[in-house]
């Protein structure tokens, strides 16, 4: 039996990130649902599991990963987090805010569900930002002292659920998203504000699965194991 049949598909990427555009290619979540193994993941989209895993497999022969998040340290971590996702989260939420008004306003009679994705954005951008701010006032600091100190102890799991059922959402919002932009395609008719809009839209989309991704299957999971980390 091939050994990743069985594996989470969140360790799946943390192990290697180049795994997430072979993942993400077959529509598998491997951030809010990183929990499941790949033969159940594969299974509930009814998706051939042996041509994922071939695929997976042949990342082996290209070379090593960019970036091995699992071997960094976790204050580390959460500051390429903030750095990183944190901040493109606060540049483009407001852009993707205008657009979708802007967009909804000139073109929503003819395409409603432009309405709809504006009031999705402006749900996603609060939900975000008070999200962002939990994260960076709360949780990190713990961490961050933690690890700087040397000390024994534990972060909050009722902290880290409330986290990652806000991921959850923003995650449930992206997709519905998706699904009203036809997969982020405009139409062949759209006008320059319409298509910036749908590109913004993917790019956040694919930065997103990446921060989660990071939270869900790396930072948190450590954070919940501290003690046996640092002893």
């Amino acid at each position: 039996m091939n050994s990743l049949l069985k594996k989470p598909v969140g360790d799946i990427v943390a192990e290697d990130y180049r795994t997430a555009q072979v993942l993400r290619s077959y529509g598998l979540d491997f951030c809010c649902g990183g929990g499941k193994t790949l033969e159940k993941a594969c299974s509930s989209k009814k998706i051939v599991i042996d041509e994922v895993i071939s695929e997976l497999e042949s990342l082996k022969d290209v070379g090593g990963s960019e970036h091995n998040y699992n071997e960094w340290s976790l204050d580390f971590l959460a500051d390429y987090i903030v750095n990183n996702h944190h901040a493109f989260v606060r540049k483009m939420l407001p852009e993707l805010a205008f657009y979708a008004e802007k967009v909804s306003r000139v073109h929503g009679d003819r395409d409603p569900e432009l309405n709809e994705i504006r009031e999705l954005v402006y749900v996603l951008q609060k939900e975000m930002m008070a999200h962002l701010q939990k994260e960076e006032d709360d949780l990190f600091p713990q961490i961050k002292e933690l690890v700087r100190e040397s000390k024994t102890g534990f972060v909050k799991e009722a902290i880290v659920e409330a986290l990652e059922d806000e991921h959850d959402s923003a995650g449930e919002i992206m997709a519905q998203i998706e699904a009203l932009t036809n997969g982020f395609n405009p139409p062949s008719n759209a006008c320059s504000s319409y298509r910036v809009l749908f590109q913004n839209l993917e790019g956040f989309q694919k930065d997103l699965h990446k921060h989660v991704h990071l939270e869900n299957n790396i930072l948190f999971p450590k954070a919940l194991r501290m003690e046996q980390i640092l002893n």
